[in-house]
């Protein structure tokens, strides 16, 4: 190309530029007093100055520059950042209504077919979705006896499968998955799953493929550049892959519900959805329908297998490195349950000290770091700022669960930021693992006795041993975006 091309080329470019920075001008003028935040570049945004394999960590240190409330751009659309236990505090408690809808995220959009889901969706839709959806599981047990048992059971089942391992060392991410899974799904679509079933194996694999995707660069790529990164080749593809591969399980599902369900006697969540539809057939406003079964299905399936079996993975290696930890619980185990009968939810009053260990596991692995984004819904005044309406916001669960003015060692992991100096059990308002306000997680109840009761169950049963010096064992997650993973390792189940 001569030099002239070139130039012309160079000339184009830099017009683009200008052009381009114009219009990001024009966007944010007239917004009102945003909150402060690093200057954006045309096109990336601040991009550049987030590391894509520690995004939260990046959004908390521009935090100390700029304050628990800021801006950044993702690309060309500005996010509101909320760092700290009172910003968030602030935003999703007090304000709640305000700060209750979802915000833009291309990969959750991606999951629940543009906003189908109760996840996803937003205003009416989602008032409706997650009403029948909390007062379904209510009806199968969540918080009742009866998700108790399913849970006990499958602890049990969970407990054979170590005792098969002779002691051997072995990695519990897919014994973890097996058994927390199971759970949803005996609520989800009526039955538990053996552990050897190739489907359930498989549909395992492709949910771990989800979550993974949503972590790791090109799916954050994907959630700011959705247009282009969506057209281009990658490993984002295997994500969309594995979302196609659930929904069509699921879609199978719920054929096989369609000719055997019966109106007056539902055997599960997909029953009663179905039995919805079938109630408000002819309703153009009603807003269930194939969509929306499909994706709250899915909501409810991966929310209640990957988070819950994370969090037992993540737990485990930290009572390896923390002997003294697991000794302890041990002792208070013999001395409220014994050996000779399954734990049960009541037992968590009498057992502070587990509950606090508990806490703390979910507090310290900080598994899902910037929650799910939240956004507006009107034009609003936030402390001394203007927020537009409809601008995402990013509420840092990370910072609020390692804020130093909740905890005391907000780095460390220490079971007496939840209990008191006579060893009793003591809440925090910084416990916000959940999310918090109206957009809390749906299945809290659900997840907060699997925890106890897994726990609680391993522990009963068996000593925790790793095969390689436990200082080599490595706390810092594998993968830091959406959520935190831990690195995979191998422990032994001695039985006790």
């Amino acid at each position: 190309m001569d030099f002239f091309g070139v130039t012309t080329l160079l000339l184009i470019a830099c017009i683009v530029f200008i052009l381009l920075s114009i219009m990001q001008a024009r966007k944010t003028k007239g917004r009102g007093k945003m909150p402060p935040g690093p200057t954006p570049l045309p096109i990336l945004g601040n991009i550049l100055q987030i590391n894509g394999k520690e995004v939260f960590k990046s959004l908390n240190k521009l935090s100390e520059k700029y304050g628990p409330v800021y801006t950044i751009h993702m690309g060309t659309d500005p996010v509101v950042v909320l760092c700290s236990y009172d910003a968030v505090k602030e935003a999703l408690i007090d304000n709640a209504e305000d700060f209750g809808a979802r915000g833009h995220m291309p990969l959750l959009d991606r999951i629940s077919s543009g906003g189908h889901g109760v996840v996803g969706s937003n205003g009416e839709r989602w008032r409706q979705l997650r009403r029948f959806s909390l007062m379904t599981l209510r009806n199968f047990g969540m918080g009742k006896r009866s998700i108790e048992q399913r849970i006990q059971e499958e602890a049990q089942f969970l407990m054979e499968e170590f005792r098969k391992s002779k002691s051997q060392p072995l990695d519990p991410t897919f014994y973890f998955a097996k058994a927390v899974s199971n759970v949803i799904c005996s609520v989800v679509f009526g039955d538990r799953f053996e552990y050897e079933d190739k489907e359930f194996l498989r549909l395992l694999g492709l949910l771990n493929e989800v979550f993974k995707g949503f972590s790791n660069v090109w799916g954050q790529m994907y959630n700011v550049y959705p247009k282009i990164v969506g057209k281009m080749p990658g490993p984002h593809h295997k994500l969309f892959n594995a979302i196609d591969g659930i929904q069509e399980f699921i879609k199978q599902r719920v054929q096989m519900h369609k000719e055997t369900f019966d109106l007056n006697d539902p055997r599960d969540f997909i029953d009663c959805f179905l039995i919805r539809m079938e109630q408000v057939i002819g309703n153009p406003l009603s807003h269930f329908h194939m969509e929306a079964i499909v994706n709250t299905t899915f909501d409810l399936f991966g929310a209640g297998t990957e988070t819950v079996s994370t969090t037992l993975r993540y737990g485990l290696m930290i009572l390896l490195k923390n002997p003294d930890v697991e000794e302890r619980i041990h002792q208070e185990i013999d001395k409220v349950i014994g050996r000779n009968r399954a734990p049960c939810v009541e037992d968590r009053s009498r057992m502070p000290y587990m509950d606090a260990v508990i806490h703390e596991i979910q507090r310290y692995i900080d598994l899902i770091p910037m929650g799910i984004p939240h956004k507006v819904i009107r034009d609003l005044k936030f402390r001394d700022f203007l927020i537009p309406k409809g601008t995402t916001i990013y509420p840092m669960l990370s910072s609020v669960l390692r804020d130093p003015k909740q905890f005391k060692y907000p780095n460390q992991f220490n079971p007496g930021h939840f209990l008191d100096e006579n060893g009793k059990f003591i809440r925090n308002d910084g416990f916000m693992p959940f999310s918090s306000g109206k957009r809390i997680c749906l299945g809290e109840g659900l997840a907060r006795m699997e925890l106890f009761l897994f726990f609680t169950t391993i522990l009963q049963n068996f000593s925790l041993r790793s095969p390689v010096d436990v200082e080599e064992l490595d706390l810092t997650p594998l993968m830091s975006g959406f959520g935190n993973f831990p690195h995979y390792y191998q422990l032994a189940f001695i039985p006790r």
